[in-house]
């Protein structure tokens, strides 16, 4: 199962931590995926949830891609990485863009679930801890207390 650090968050919701690149690196550290908040403003691209917050270089998002479930928080941001994938051919960043959706798929085939939306097998369930969901035919978990679910194979 994947374990995806929510903003990278481990064992609870750290606002003022979340997105900022050191505490991601951390819960990468921790053996986590991360799912990170980007903004893609004037050519620069941004960590942050509700606003552009932490600037970063596209270098830094490309070596950690592997690791990274990102979320385009603006529209030019997921046009951006579309642009990258035609342009260039480069495919490494799982990327989703979502409001209200009930459910997305990522670039790379993974549905994204949101909370209290009835069980998807094989989707990536986000915060499933807030409805007490069931996640044994779930193929991840995104989560603020992604440590509890260490044990899940």
């Amino acid at each position: 199962m994947k374990l995806i650090s929510h903003r990278g968050n481990i064992n609870g919701k750290q606002t003022v931590e979340e997105n900022r690149p050191s505490y991601i690196l951390n819960a990468i550290s921790e053996g986590f995926d991360v799912e990170v908040d980007v903004w893609f403003i004037n050519n620069v691209w941004f960590l942050g949830h509700d606003r552009p917050d932490f600037k970063i270089d596209f270098k830094w998002l490309k070596q950690k891609s592997s690791l990274l479930w990102v979320h385009c928080k603006n529209i030019a941001a997921i046009e951006e990485f579309k642009r990258l994938e035609i342009e260039n051919d480069y495919r490494n960043i799982n990327y989703f863009y979502h409001n209200t959706d009930d459910v997305t798929l990522t670039s790379h085939g993974y549905i994204w679930k949101f909370p209290g939306i009835p069980h998807i097998n094989n989707s990536i369930n986000v915060m499933p801890e807030i409805h007490n969901e069931d996640i044994k035919k779930s193929l991840g978990v995104c989560s603020d207390y992604i440590s509890n679910y260490k044990h899940i194979k």
